[in-house]
C-alpha cells in the first residue's frame, strides 16, 4: 500500500499539468493536486491521464515481478465485462462466487492435495499476486502451528527464511 503525503507548500500547490497533447481540448492549465474551476471534457481528462501513465514503465520489458502481459482476447472481455462486480459481495454475486470455489478444487486436484471424494478443497481467490503470497504465508504459518502443537514443541515464533531479493 502506497501512503500518499498531502501537499502544503504554496509553491506544489499552484503546480499544473502539462497538457501537450490534451490542449486541442482545452486552453487554460489543469491543476496538478486540485479539481479544476470548472469541468473538462472527458476526452482532455482521458488523455492528460493517458499520457501520464505511458512514463510508467512498459509491463511487457518487466521480468521482475508478476505481472500478466498478454492474454487470449477472451480473457480480456471476461476481465471488462466483470470490472463492475464487487469481488467481496458474495451475496449479490453468487455466481463469481462459485467459480472461485471450482478454480480452488480444480488447482487443488492439479497439485494433487491430499482432500477425499466427498471433500472439497479449502482455498481463497484473490484480486492481486501479494494478496494471496501473503494469505498463502498465513495458511502455512496456521499449518505449523498446529503440527508444532501436536509435537508439544513451542510454535510461538516461527523462523520464516527468505531470499535477498523478496521484496
Amino acid at each position: 500500500m502506497v501512503i500518499s503525503s498531502t501537499v502544503t507548500h504554496p509553491d506544489e500547490q499552484r503546480q499544473s499539468i502539462t497538457c501537450t497533447f490534451a490542449s486541442r481540448y482545452m486552453r487554460d492549465p489543469v491543476p496538478k493536486f486540485k479539481l479544476p474551476e470548472s469541468s473538462i471534457p472527458k476526452d482532455a481528462a482521458y488523455q492528460i491521464i493517458n499520457d501520464e501513465l505511458m512514463l510508467d514503465g512498459k509491463p511487457r520489458l518487466n521480468l521482475a515481478s508478476f505481472v500478466t502481459t498478454w492474454m487470449e482476447p477472451e480473457c480480456d472481455k471476461l476481465i471488462m465485462d466483470s470490472l463492475n462486480k464487487n469481488y467481496v459481495d458474495m451475496d449479490e454475486y453468487p455466481v463469481t462466487t462459485e467459480l472461485q470455489n471450482r478454480c480452488v478444487n480444480i488447482i487443488a486436484h492439479l497439485f494433487h492435495a491430499p482432500i477425499g471424494e466427498e471433500e472439497t478443497a479449502v482455498g481463497v481467490g484473490t484480486v492481486g499476486s501479494s494478496e494471496a503470497i501473503m494469505l498463502a504465508g498465513l495458511a502455512f504459518k496456521r499449518k505449523w502451528q498446529t503440527k508444532r502443537k501436536a509435537e508439544g514443541k513451542p510454535y510461538d515464533k516461527p523462523n520464516i527464511v527468505t531470499g535477498a531479493n523478496v521484496q
